[in-house]
């Protein structure tokens, strides 16, 4: 099947709306985790990938992008439309976990909804320090950003630009930067947080020889609709793994995972995967060392 999202809005709507709303960034800018964060700004654009059931993509000899592992969805019960729930995302988040069987460590990467703007921001770093609370010992180990922070916030398509960042990031072998961020809002600059955020791309370097890079994506949508996705890195040695547990009768049934198997995206003028990734990532090659395009 396709999924994705378009995102092509009324500037009417758009501008004076957010406006009203107190939401939209006064000075230009998008600074997802920044003190300075003012706001947001509205991007446009569309994204596409294709999901197959993974057993099919294996058998048609797809290039996997990634799996599939956990999907969390849910509502708000407490929140309203510019002040989010944090125990609404909690829900979410910890579905997927649950579906995944994964801990909230094992991921090294949070593309986080991130908006730029102060309450958004402040509710969904909480979110995330509650469900990492009682992890011991794992300061500063998460990379957490935001694909907002380079295109803006793509309303009905914004999940879909993370989740296509993501994967691109995942492909590239490395951690991506999140633009505007210099100034960190001060849950992110204690040496006892969990989690940091970058300013310069990293290589993206697995735990273990064979241990499959991790990721999660969350898209936290007005009124409260929240959903979270695990995804997975395809390898040979996972293919391996897969094909021994299959053969194994002694293992029990799992159910399969969904593999990602192509994406498409423009946004404004980057309309094709290599400018995305320069846009996205802050580099020109994933070949060589990382280059900073401006």
């Amino acid at each position: 099947m396709l999924a994705g999202g378009l995102s092509r809005p009324d500037s009417l709507y758009t501008q004076m709306g957010f406006t009203h709303l107190h939401a939209l960034s006064p000075t230009g800018a998008c600074r997802p985790f920044s003190r300075d964060a003012d706001g947001l700004l509205v991007g446009e654009g569309a994204g596409m990938v294709v999901l197959k059931r993974l057993e099919d993509a294996i058998r048609d000899g797809d290039h996997i992008y990634a799996t599939i592992e956990g999907i969390g969805l849910a509502n708000d019960i407490g929140g309203n439309l510019m002040h989010p729930d944090s125990e609404g995302q909690l829900r979410a988040m910890r579905q997927a976990y649950d579906r995944a069987g994964w801990q909230p460590e094992d991921v090294d990467l949070i593309e986080c909804h991130g908006t730029g703007t102060l309450a958004g921001d402040k509710v969904e770093l909480a979110s995330l320090n509650t469900l990492w609370a009682d992890i011991p010992g794992s300061y500063r180990q998460c990379v957490i950003g935001s694909v907002k922070s380079n295109i803006g916030h793509l309303l009905t398509a914004a999940g879909i630009a993370g989740l296509i960042k993501t994967l691109m990031a995942m492909k590239a072998g490395e951690l991506p930067p999140t633009a505007g961020s210099a100034n960190l809002r001060p849950e992110l600059t204690s040496d006892r947080s969990h989690f940091c955020v970058l300013h310069q791309p990293k290589p993206w370097v697995r735990r273990e020889q064979y241990t499959p890079r991790r990721a999660a994506i969350s898209a936290f949508g007005f009124g409260g609709i929240n959903a979270h996705v695990l995804l997975e890195e395809w390898t040979s040695a996972r293919a391996q793994q897969l094909d021994a547990e299959t053969h194994d009768p002694s293992l029990p049934h799992l159910d399969e995972p969904v593999a990602i198997v192509g994406l498409g995206g423009q946004y404004g003028r980057w309309t094709d995967p290599q400018s995305l990734t320069e846009r996205m990532l802050g580099y020109r090659d994933s070949s060589h060392a990382p280059q900073r395009i401006g």
